[in-house]
């Protein structure tokens, strides 16, 4: 996705999502901002200048931003069209419009158990209509339209990284976490690992005021010891196949987290290993150490 893009083509950019009610805006809204966009939604498209005058002054001229904007703003379409033409002048401005069928917008909007903003007393289909009839001039003149009546969320996920992604944002992240077991288990992460089964360098005089990751001899003597090898060897593929499938529905992250007894040790050395084997083979990913020094 994304894969021949420019990694500098969506600096400073500007994209307004709009369109129907129950097409996909919230979704737009959170893979754009998993892009590294800064988003902001249901915005006034009066504020729209100030906004993004905040934004260049706090973030600098090269952060992309992205506004969702839907029909509860009222009569938007000329404030919508004189926002864009303003800052059309600094930054390339995108507007992308949202549809879907009526029968598919009416069963999205059942399934969520929520009014239409324009329904009133009527059906929800009556909203819808009134929707269609006031964006249809915004639709006409829109840069990028989707139809979202036969996608579901991770197909229009990959729509808009396909459209807003670089090489660099529609990459996988992986961050393998080290800590220790007396401290607690990460609560957010995918996989954990258990390195306690492996020789504890603590109970070795010379090794234990070191740490896994700023003592070569730690490290080595941990990834030494009988069974590291072979947990690597296994491990790290599995980790592997679980990015591509990860990619493949559109998550951007994933956590492992590797724990020992104290975080101080084994898992620390074994987390730069599988981070440095995830590198190698191609993906990003970084070790970080939540409890290294807690002693």
């Amino acid at each position: 996705m994304g894969d021949q893009q420019d990694p500098e083509v969506h600096a400073g950019e500007l994209v307004v999502v709009t369109g129907m009610t129950g097409a996909g805006r919230s979704t737009a809204a959170k893979e754009l901002e998993d892009l590294g966009f800064f988003v902001i939604d249901n915005l006034p498209p009066s504020l729209l200048p100030e906004v993004v005058r905040l934004v260049d002054e706090s973030r600098g001229r090269q952060q992309p931003i992205a506004v969702v904007v839907d029909v509860r703003s009222g009569a938007f379409f000329d404030a919508i069209a004189g926002a864009i033409a303003h800052e059309g002048a600094g930054r390339k401005a995108t507007l992308v419009f949202l549809d879907a069928g009526d029968e598919v917008l009416v069963r999205r909007q059942e399934a969520a158990r929520r009014p239409h903003p324009l329904q009133g007393e009527g059906r929800l289909l009556d909203g819808l209509q009134r929707e269609r009839v006031a964006l249809a001039d915004l639709r006409s003149v829109a840069d990028l339209v989707i139809d979202t009546t036969n996608l579901n969320v991770h197909q229009l996920t990959d729509r808009i990284a396909e459209s807003f992604g670089t090489p660099d944002t529609t990459r996988l992240r992986v961050t393998v976490l080290s800590f220790g077991f007396k401290y607690g288990i990460p609560v957010d992460a995918d996989f954990i690992a258990d390195m306690r089964f492996l020789p504890n360098p603590h109970w070795v005089p010379e090794l234990r005021p070191g740490n896994g990751r700023d003592n070569p001899e730690v490290a080595a003597y941990v990834k030494s010891r009988p069974g590291a090898k072979e947990f690597l060897d296994g491990y790290v593929p599995v980790l592997e196949g679980v990015a591509e499938g990860y990619l493949r529905e559109g998550k951007r992250f994933m956590r492992v987290a590797v724990g020992c007894t104290g975080g101080k040790h084994r898992s620390v050395a074994m987390a730069e290993e599988i981070a440095r084997r995830l590198q190698e083979g191609g993906l990003v990913a970084r070790a970080l150490h939540r409890d290294l020094g807690r002693e």
